[in-house]
């Protein structure tokens, strides 16, 4: 591609919307544009890399063994009810009609869609397992778009289901795309993490997700430090303390605490630690009834832990201070667990304090050296926090370390939820009706493009790895427009390039050296050849790779092996 003729336009100033590096770039280099909240148009740039990685995505989905097809966006209301998931998606799915007043929604995901198809056209076991995928737009109705296409309402997602005649067959075909989103993120250039976690509002028994790691990722991934363990903060298991719980050693004694509403305020008029101290939260049970959530105050409770305990309304809800006063008789902000009237589930970590500080149950209140088994009841000791950097491993190998991912790819053990909803059947050996088993396997493909950014950029722009670059190499002649022998080298070497499939942009604009190099830094070209006079004199041009800081030579004749070994390097790296 010729620069002079590419639809380009970069933006000097960075639109106040775009509030992550990978949007802020991405409308600076022309690769998107906003229509409106959470929806955008993609430029023939930002399109390019965006094919890359569904060409990516495509072929490791047919080298697994799966078969493309395309369902249609919109669905029939009909499915969703079958699948009671009409009511249970909740507002972030886009429900309409048409002019004949029937209900559709825009699908944000196509479990129904493909269950249908499934029962519809398998008929035996001899058929299974089979793994039917699409790359296609989605709609959610996200209630605050945001950071790009990083979170948009429309994007465009990768999603296969895979249907089989038994649990173990599932867990091979779950196996096949785990290892198959591996090579797809490693081809993409990406660092990343696969991570248990929560199954969420698609539901079965078991999933995993792909975390690019950056920084600026919205989600917290825990991993040990002795083996491969990782898991999403939602799901990573805090064990119990190692040590025994100590003796009382003080008397339960109340305390006047003017104002003291949080942990904070605690530790500073009493002087004494956060870990010290009990927080209780009070949220609604099941059966209407309220319940005790107790965590250390040094520790945040999780929500997805929590509302899956016994007696919990999932998803979990805070009681309000009209409720906790009426069934409780207490006030938000110094609610204790002692003689308080209602179930208690205690963090392991809460559960293992002697001589604590907690609420009293009474305004401006507290009350200190509080024991287990003295003061109150033994606690029903639970995992309901989330775990911190340095808590052991539930692996028993190693220690916790926390850090920022972005999700990129998502992969689940349906089981026979839909299935069975649907009356999804086969015949199996002995001719009688078995419900088929299911995997669903997601790729935010939109999103690996802004998370790619988010982890390969720096203070000049963009830094793409080779695989999903709009171009591979950037041409920059000097003197383009007034040396006739630069201009036929130039063209040349153009011409030996794209041959080869080396996807050259070529900036032959009239423009200063300084302009084409910080043109060529944002858009993220990741190897760069120079070409002028006194290199040409020479046989030789000027190499820079996108994240080297000096200049190389390279060959006049040979620059095509010379880049192919250049790539090498880069992929490795």
């Amino acid at each position: 591609m010729r620069l002079s003729a590419y639809p380009i336009v970069n933006l000097k100033e960075i639109p106040t919307e775009a509030e992550v590096i990978s949007h802020q770039l991405m409308l600076r280099a022309g690769m998107i544009r906003r229509l409106s909240a959470g929806l955008y148009s993609w430029m023939p740039m930002g399109l390019k890399v965006l094919r890359n990685v569904e060409n990516i995505v495509r072929e490791e989905m047919n080298r697994a063994g799966a078969f493309e097809l395309l369902m249609p966006t919109i669905q029939p209301s009909e499915l969703w009810v079958e699948s009671k998931r009409w009511d249970e998606f909740g507002p972030e799915l886009l429900r309409l009609k048409d002019r004949h007043d029937r209900s559709y929604v825009y699908g944000p995901t196509h479990e129904e869609v493909i269950t249908d198809i499934a029962r519809r056209e398998l008929r035996s076991y001899k058929q299974l397992p089979v793994n039917f995928y699409q790359i296609q737009l989605k709609f959610r109705d996200e209630v605050r778009p945001r950071f790009g296409v990083m979170r948009a309402r429309e994007f465009i997602m990768k999603d296969a289901y895979s249907f089989h005649a038994d649990e173990a067959s599932l867990d091979e075909g779950y196996t096949l795309m785990h290892d198959a989103y591996h090579r797809i993120f490693t081809r993409c250039g990406l660092k990343f993490r696969a991570v248990q976690a929560d199954t969420g509002s698609i539901g079965g028994t078991g999933s995993q997700e792909f975390h690019v790691l950056a920084s600026s990722g919205e989600d917290a991934i825990a991993f040990s430090d002795g083996d491969e363990y990782a898991a999403n903060l939602e799901m990573a298991e805090a064990k119990p303390p190692a040590t025994v719980r100590a003796l009382p050693a003080a008397v339960m004694t109340r305390v006047s605490t003017p104002k003291a509403h949080t942990i904070a305020d605690l530790v500073t008029q009493l002087k004494v630690s956060a870990a010290q101290c009990v927080k209780t939260l009070i949220v609604e049970g099941s059966d209407g009834q309220l319940v005790g959530l107790v965590v250390r105050g040094d520790h945040e409770l999780n929500a997805i832990k929590a509302q899956k305990l016994p007696g919990i309304a999932n998803p979990l809800q805070m009681a309000s201070p009209e409720r906790i006063r009426t069934q409780l008789n207490a006030e938000v902000g110094s609610i204790g667990p002692v003689g308080l009237p209602c179930t208690l589930y205690v963090d392991h970590a809460a559960a293992a304090l002697s001589d604590f500080v907690a609420g009293a149950n009474e305004p401006e209140y507290h009350v200190t050296g509080v024991n287990w088994g003295r003061d109150l009841p033994d606690p029903v000791s639970v995992d309901i926090r989330n775990v911190v950097e340095g808590d052991p491993s539930p692996s028993g190998c190693g220690t916790l370390s926390i850090a920022r991912g972005i999700e990129v790819g998502h992969i689940f053990k349906l089981g026979r939820k839909y299935a069975q909803a649907l009356g999804a059947t086969v015949l199996d050996e002995s001719s009688s009706q078995v419900t088929m088993f299911m995997g669903c396997y997601g790729i935010g493909v939109t999103r690996v493009v802004a998370a790619a950014i988010e982890q390969n950029h720096d203070e000049a722009g963009i830094i793409w790895p080779d695989a999903i670059a709009p171009f591979k190499v950037l041409l920059v002649p000097m003197n383009w427009h007034k040396s006739e022998r630069i201009r036929e080298v130039t063209n040349r070497l153009y011409d030996e390039l794209c041959a080869a499939g080396l996807e050259p942009l070529l900036d032959d604009r009239d423009a200063r050296p300084g302009v084409k190099f910080a043109d060529g830094e944002l858009y993220g070209i990741p190897h760069r050849i120079v070409i002028g006079e006194r290199g040409l004199d020479a046989g030789q041009l000027e190499y820079r790779h996108r994240r080297a800081t000096e200049t190389e030579v390279a060959p006049l004749e040979g620059l095509v092996d010379f880049l192919r070994e250049r790539m090498k390097l880069s992929q490795s790296a």
